[in-house]
């Protein structure tokens, strides 16, 4: 006669652990604030001691006091052309990044005929390009997305191929044991594989697609965030150039912060290394 084992109870995490959890991230967050406030108190005590010229580095108050003026003016016009060129040309550029990552990763012929040629391209600088859009495609809206597109393909099609190459041989073998199909061992062993190379890449390419949006600005625009840093150097306002600065930073770390979340949340199965605090 043989006993039957009894299952063992599920393990379900305690209010109070869930609780020191979010405390610990709220922690982080703080600590990542601390930098930033450390340099504005220290800069608004060097300006107003005098050891910088106001002329050349107005106080983080008086930048302030800027952001908010053109709150209620025409600040917002330029955050929303900034912001829809960069979606535009990033969604560009990704998306063909993606399809060639996966024709190359995939294919040594492909990788053949392709390689060299986009070796080349990327090593251009990024204000290269801008007299050929210009001379190409002018100075409307069509040359300021292709240069943005031109920004983010590169590192997501470089980090695409990279995640693609490293997946673990013995991974494709036990797929077509299983007798996996071409799209079944794609979609169940392939992407899942290469989804943070990717990600990696994704994040990579919207950085540099904010960095592409600034030269495209500065050399032809009539709005956005690029036009708003060349006016204000036109006009020797370096309040307003450091305005412009601070919120190109802030919409490039909410960007990045979307695409981490995603990834995060997409990537939640992968049980990996996330360092440990120095209270552990």
């Amino acid at each position: 006669m043989t006993s039957k084992s009894k299952p063992l109870p599920l393990e379900l995490p305690s209010p109070r652990s869930a609780t020191l959890s979010l405390s610990n991230a709220w922690r982080l967050r703080l600590k990542g604030l601390a930098l930033p406030v450390l340099i504005i108190l220290v800069l608004e005590c060097i300006v107003r001691i005098g050891w910088l010229p106001s002329y050349q580095m107005p106080a983080p108050s008086e930048i302030a006091l800027t952001l908010a003026d053109l709150a209620e003016g025409a600040l917002w016009k330029h955050i929303s052309a900034s912001l829809l060129r960069v979606l535009l040309g990033f969604a560009i550029g990704a998306g063909l990044a993606l399809v060639f990552a996966a024709w190359v990763g995939l294919s040594r012929e492909a990788e053949a005929w392709l390689e060299p040629t986009f070796a080349g391209l990327r090593s251009i600088p990024s204000l290269a390009w801008v007299p050929l859009l210009l001379l190409w495609l002018g100075i409307d809206e069509t040359s300021k997305i292709v240069l943005i597109a031109i920004g983010a393909f590169f590192p997501v099609y470089l980090n695409g191929v990279a995640a693609i190459r490293d997946i673990d041989r013995k991974l494709v073998e036990v797929g077509q044991m299983y007798g996996f199909s071409r799209t079944r061992l794609v979609r169940r062993i392939l992407l899942p594989a290469a989804l943070p190379g990717l990600f990696t890449g994704l994040r990579s390419g919207m950085s540099l697609a904010w960095m592409f949006l600034v030269a495209a600005e500065l050399i032809a625009a009539t709005k956005g965030l690029g036009y708003l840093l060349s006016d204000g150097r036109e006009t020797s306002r370096p309040d307003i150039v450091l305005a412009a600065i601070i919120v190109l930073a802030l919409l490039g770390k909410l960007s990045d912060g979307i695409l981490a979340g995603l990834e995060k949340r997409f990537l939640a199965w992968r049980d990996t290394f996330n360092g440990q605090s120095a209270e552990d």
